[in-house]
């Protein structure tokens, strides 16, 4: 394990339990917690996506807004769905937003996950072509994205600009160079982390699979990096890649930790996800020693460089900032973290 960041899905409710009682708590708190996360020396701060609910929704200026208030950390997503995207535009956007933070993003993008609305994207403008589904959709957005992010022009110029244009065909502005090469794909199942390497992005796999082999799910998930990596170094793409696995990891240290989480360990459940099979990873949630012991023995967390800690976001900066503290002083050192 090379990196350790957290990853906020960013709810809000107007409980008087939460932290989080609107849309502006969640998003300053955010930034507060990026803060905290670059203070604590962990590595990233990461940032799910959500349409039609009270979570967070619009990425990009709440990554610009952490890249101006950091300098050091990886800034990202887990993930933004691509069938809501305009890959042109979110091209602009990221390019704001990586130059804003001087080339830290690494953004997660994806298919997406089951939706709140039905069929939400066509509220967005986005309607599958004759014979694609929304999966696919999702990936003819991505494709158009990977391509264009590459920076090379392809636009006819007008002959009678506004402004002097450069020679050539023109690209969309701001490019950032290297983005490209930091884009990362939210894979679901082993099949998906193999078509990730073929397109060369990076592995983001989260605490669930859409599959389930009867193996535990640390052990599946291992199983889709060593794909991923197969299937990498069959495509000979020219870069070294990166994988990172999401885990929900909470140190008992004192007698808050243990009224939240005491007694949330268990095993990993299996279930129905979009009409599927699904296998779901387990809580982590014991004293540094206990957890240094289960999480040596989780073969995922071994295989990839970057662990996601997914972070209770309603319950406030403060706490989250104690857990992620507690996680990088007692628990991340001994399982070969820096």
């Amino acid at each position: 394990m090379k990196h350790i960041g957290f990853l906020s899905f960013g709810h809000w409710s107007p409980s008087p339990h939460s932290a989080t009682r609107s849309a502006s708590d969640v998003l300053l708190q955010s930034i507060e917690l990026a803060e905290a996360a670059e203070e604590l020396g962990a590595d990233g701060a990461y940032f799910r996506v959500h349409h039609f609910a009270q979570q967070l929704a619009s990425p990009f200026p709440l990554l610009a807004a952490v890249g101006a208030r950091t300098s050091r950390i990886e800034i990202g997503t887990g993930v933004i769905d691509m069938r809501y995207e305009n890959p042109l535009y979110m091209i602009e956007d990221a390019g704001s937003a990586d130059l804003i933070a001087g080339g830290r993003l690494q953004l997660g993008i994806s298919r997406g996950s089951p939706e709140q609305v039905i069929e939400g994207y066509r509220h967005f403008g986005h309607v599958p072509a004759d014979g694609e589904d929304d999966a696919a959709m999702a990936r003819r957005h991505t494709a158009i994205f990977l391509d264009l992010l590459r920076g090379d022009g392809f636009a006819e110029p007008n002959p009678r600009p506004m402004f002097p244009n450069p020679p050539g065909l023109l690209r969309l502005e701001p490019h950032a160079p290297g983005l490209r090469e930091r884009i990362w794909w939210g894979a679901g199942s082993r099949a998906t982390a193999e078509w990730t390497a073929e397109q060369g992005m990076n592995l983001m796999s989260s605490t669930l699979l859409t599959e389930d082999t009867g193996v535990p799910f640390h052990q599946l998930q291992a199983e889709q990096i060593q794909r991923f990596h197969d299937a990498w170094r069959e495509a000979g793409h020219a870069w070294e890649p990166r994988t990172s696995v999401s885990r929900s990891i909470f140190p008992i240290v004192d007698d808050r930790d243990r009224a939240y989480f005491g007694g949330s360990g268990g095993e990993d459940q299996v279930g129905f996800l979009d009409g599927g099979k699904a296998r779901f990873g387990k809580t982590y949630a014991a004293e540094p020693e206990a957890l240094v012991e289960q999480l040596a023995q989780d073969e995922a967390v071994a295989a990839a460089d970057t662990l996601l800690l997914t972070v209770p976001n309603q319950l406030g900066v403060e706490y989250n900032a104690h857990v992620m503290e507690s996680i990088v002083k007692h628990v991340a050192p001994a399982l070969g973290w820096r």
